[in-house]
């Protein structure tokens, strides 16, 4: 189910759905004074997706918080110095947010000197690519598949969704902390303890899984309309499963879904659109 919340705050949305506009510190403070009084049934629709999302604040909002962490990063990380990578980032990002419909809007991309393979967007259009990614990346089919699954994220808007699954889970949290407050037994503690517990691992984490197999769908439909080999993502997966000392936690630990459910889902989803071993036309 849906939720969305009304507080003492201006709201803006379309079609009657509210999205409160406030910083993460005026939402906490809202908690702690109760200005943030209710949640009534509603939802928002993401065609992308094709499922109704719980969204409490707006992009407008995220952008602001991400941009100083964007400059932080940018600061403290040792940006690359090749020019060959950095130009191939920007080449086919561009090819991928203009198939995904957002080429006209400012993308900022950086490729930091870190060994991890890793890649990463922040609310905003900015997108980090760690040099180790290389490693796995045999060409630049595959290197659309990373762009697209961190673009993917951004049209599914899943920052916002995570970010509020986050702010529902605290309150709910606060209010089972106070009804453990007045039981008695002396076992209060434990019983928040396996309480927090219970979110982060039974709800939390899995939407974090659900997003990321949303994002390698969505980005290889990307991939596709620019024009890249559409199985190359699956191959590139299975490059990253065999990355020299990478030891994966068990799924359930993890906010990233195991390397065979999302190799497997992959796999599936080409199937399905006729993918499988063709490549795409341009």
């Amino acid at each position: 189910m849906c939720l969305t919340g009304h507080a003492d705050q201006t709201q803006t949305g379309a079609g009657g759905l509210g999205r409160i506009r406030m910083s993460r510190r005026d939402l906490v403070r809202g908690l702690a004074a109760g200005t943030v009084v209710a949640f009534t049934a509603g939802c928002s629709y993401n065609s992308a997706l094709g499922r109704d999302q719980l969204l409490m604040v707006s992009e407008a909002d995220l952008v602001q918080l991400s941009l100083s962490a964007w400059a932080e990063t940018l600061k403290t990380e040792k940006r690359s110095d090749d020019p060959v990578l950095n130009r191939r980032v920007r080449r086919v990002g561009q090819d991928i947010v203009t198939a995904a419909g957002r080429g006209n809007q400012p993308w900022e991309y950086a490729v930091f000197d870190n060994k991890e393979a890793n890649a990463f967007v922040l609310p905003g259009n900015k997108v980090g690519v760690n040099s180790g990614l290389f490693k796995a990346v045999e060409n630049d089919d595959q290197l659309a598949a990373v762009l697209g699954h961190e673009a993917a994220h951004v049209t599914a808007q899943h920052a916002a969704e995570r970010y509020s699954q986050g702010l529902v889970a605290q309150m709910g949290m606060a209010a089972a902390n106070l009804a453990i407050a007045q039981t008695d037994g002396g076992h209060q503690r434990e019983l928040s303890k396996a309480l927090g517990l219970g979110v982060q691992f039974g709800v939390l984490m899995p939407f974090s899984r659900q997003h990321e197999l949303e994002a390698d769908r969505i980005g290889v439909d990307y991939m596709q309309a620019a024009g890249f080999e559409p199985v190359q993502a699956l191959k590139l997966w299975q490059n990253m499963a065999k990355s020299p000392g990478k030891a994966s936690p068990p799924q359930w630990l993890s906010t990233h879904p195991a390397d065979e459910t999302r190799i497997s889902a992959l796999q599936a989803y080409l199937t399905q659109r006729g993918w499988m071993g063709t490549k795409a036309s341009v």
